[in-house]
């Protein structure tokens, strides 16, 4: 399957890259991870590469690294149709104390716009 992980360095984000790569290692899916810019974190973009690469070198797995530009949610919904993603794959949400689910902005549009099916990693 052609996956598509979109990150942008939120702990919701890395949590689903490092599930999303040990999936990766037992399915054997074609991997492609989507650095986007995500003003609500810290993380500057070199970290969250940094990171990207101890995960997939830890588990020993070959996926493509890209850096999408602009906004993030439509970056991530553009990228996943045009280049044929089976799934779409993003970090977020936490549940409230009245038992919602609760996401981000970028997980939110990407929910609401996307044509590729999408998976949210909790």
């Amino acid at each position: 399957m052609k996956v598509l992980l979109g990150i942008g360095g939120s702990d919701d984000s890395i949590r689903a890259l490092e599930k999303t790569v040990e999936r990766t290692a037992h399915v054997d899916d074609d991997l492609t991870i989507a650095i986007v810019d995500n003003p609500s974190v810290e993380r500057s973009r070199d970290d969250i590469e940094s990171k990207v690469s101890e995960v997939v070198s830890d588990l020993g797995i070959e996926a493509t690294v890209r850096h999408l530009e602009g906004d993030p949610g439509s970056a991530l919904v553009d990228f996943a149709e045009n280049e044929g993603f089976d799934q779409l794959v993003l970090g977020g949400g936490e549940t409230s104390p009245m038992g919602k689910i609760q996401i981000g902005s970028i997980a939110e549009f990407v929910l609401l716009n996307s044509h590729v099916t999408v998976t949210l990693v909790r």
